[in-house]
């Protein structure tokens, strides 16, 4: 049976949702347009079309969104980009910015 102090330490919990992370894309003078579509398309999963528009923002704007996330999905999402950039031979960047 539950006593009065249970029920109040029940009452006093409080479930928050997680908070959520931008990753972005930034613009680099040297990644081909190509190699930044496949990104999109292998790694967040875009289409053809999204990763197109996603890469033209990178391109004309200095950066893109690419997907919200939480914490660590968006940490692994940039490691990948990290990863298969630097097996390919380009200088491509990924962050994280705290969602608001």
């Amino acid at each position: 049976m539950a006593t009065k102090i249970d029920l109040e330490q029940e009452d006093s919990l409080e479930v928050k949702e997680p908070k959520k992370y931008h990753v972005f894309l930034l613009n680099d003078d040297y990644t081909s347009m190509d190699f930044v579509i496949d990104m999109l398309i292998g790694v967040f999963h875009k289409s053809y079309s999204q990763a197109h528009t996603i890469m033209m923002q990178v391109h004309q704007g200095g950066r893109g969104l690419c997907g919200t996330y939480s914490y660590e999905i968006a940490e692994t999402k940039i490691a990948q980009v990290a990863q298969f950039a630097r097996e390919s031979g380009f200088p491509l960047k990924a962050i994280m910015e705290e969602a608001q």
